[in-house]
């Protein structure tokens, strides 16, 4: 009997310590975490490169400010879009572009272009193997690609990239000899080029519609 008692004594100590230690509060206590239905889901935008709007204090801009509006726009009617993924696309697609079009694979232009661009590679790469010349050009590197506008007009969204590389460009007649540039000293190019999609569509894949020098 005397040890029940000692028991039923030690418990209610036990109780009584915990309570002081955890009951009691300190004005220190950190709020707990709202249950994960009434927590706001964090922004799609979260997945890109850089948060939009905010300055990074180290390494390149792959953002101008001017195509942040667009950028929101685009990922809120997709948002499975990832800017850091389309712009890895878009200098993979450029070394591909130019490669065909240097080589004169019209089909792997027909495939990455939209038709109005695609048609103008073509009438040159016609008229460069009816003077029997050929493009013996290598991309050397890309310093730069960076997203300087972008817009959604209904589904189809836009995007201009600006892209600095550096290109080795030769052109030999027919015979094989050179009739201008050399292997030896790249050259720096400035272009802007716009990838169109369709968001949503059938064809997953961002198709080039225009391009212009910087």
């Amino acid at each position: 009997m005397v040890y029940l008692v000692l028991l039923i004594m030690v418990a209610a100590f036990l109780a009584l310590r915990l309570y002081m230690v955890l009951g009691k509060r300190t004005g220190h206590e950190q709020p707990l975490p709202k249950p994960a239905e009434e927590r706001r889901a964090p922004l799609p935008l979260a997945r890109a490169p850089e948060p939009l709007g905010e300055a990074r204090d180290s390494g390149p801009r792959t953002i101008e400010g001017g195509a942040e509006q667009g950028l929101r726009a685009i990922i809120a009617a997709d948002p499975s879009f990832d800017v850091s993924r389309f712009l890895d696309g878009a200098k993979g697609a450029y070394g591909m572009i130019l490669d065909a079009y240097w080589k004169g694979d019209r089909e792997t232009l027909d495939w990455l272009c939209e038709s109005e661009v695609r048609d103008s590679f073509i009438a040159a790469i016609d008229e460069r193997e009816a003077a029997g010349q050929v493009l013996d050009n290598r991309l050397v590197t890309i310093e730069r690609a960076l997203i300087t506008n972008a817009r959604l007009d209904g589904r189809v969204a836009r995007i201009a990239v600006r892209i600095d590389a550096d290109i080795a460009a030769v052109t030999r007649d027919k015979d094989g000899n050179v009739v201008a540039g050399s292997l030896s000293d790249a050259v720096t190019t400035h272009e802007l080029w716009t990838f169109m999609r369709t968001l949503r569509g059938n064809d997953p894949n961002w198709k080039l519609a225009e391009t212009d020098e910087v």
